[in-house]
């Protein structure tokens, strides 16, 4: 199998170009920056939570380790 040579990508870069505009695809790329860094950090703070569960204070006042959820989040 061949790859895609250099010119084979300029051509192609030129039909997009020339479909969306410099401007629109300016914007697009930059929406596309932001998605990946929100989701980057989402899966951050996502391993954080994991990691370091929060302690809970039992009924008798023994300490129970494991994920805290509100009443209203189970229904």
């Amino acid at each position: 199998m061949m790859g895609i040579s250099i010119w084979q990508l300029l051509i192609i870069l030129a039909i997009v170009l020339i479909l969306f505009g410099a401007k629109r695809l300016r914007t697009l790329g930059s929406d596309l920056g932001t998605a990946v860094k929100g989701f980057k950090n989402a899966v951050q703070e996502g391993e954080k939570a994991d990691a370091a569960p929060e302690k809970l204070e039992g009924k008798e006042g023994q300490t129970i380790e494991g994920e805290a959820t509100r009443e209203k989040d189970k229904a």
